[in-house]
């Protein structure tokens, strides 16, 4: 099973998820916007990715420049903000078993399968 955090807006997330269609995946696919993933599902997917909160941050979005930006929270402050502030999380975010990747390009998730 591949779990792709989705945004439909998105070309790259759209292109990825179309991508783990063609290869036949069993796909959950997360809309993150609408169900948002809590602070703790938020954590355990950036373990897979091997990365910090503030690597995954969306810094364009106008949220981040008004409320967050140069501040220093910390990992767990940053859980907490995303999983208030979806739109903060960088996508597509796909996860198969114990890996995860960014689909920037959508063809890193090849990586995984």
């Amino acid at each position: 099973m591949v779990t792709i955090y989705h945004n439909n807006r998105c070309s790259k997330s759209r292109q990825t998820l179309e991508l783990l269609r063609e290869k036949g995946e069993e796909l959950q696919v997360v809309e993150y916007l609408k169900d948002t993933p809590s602070a703790e599902e938020l954590k355990d997917v950036l373990h897979k990715l091997g990365l910090k909160p503030e690597q995954v941050l969306r810094k364009g979005e106008q949220v981040y420049k008004d409320t967050y930006a140069d501040k220093g929270y910390t990992d767990e402050e940053w859980l907490q903000i995303m999983a208030e502030n979806p739109i903060l999380i960088e996508r597509p975010i796909v996860v198969k078993g114990d890996k995860a990747v960014i689909g920037r390009p959508p063809e890193r998730v090849l990586d995984i399968l």
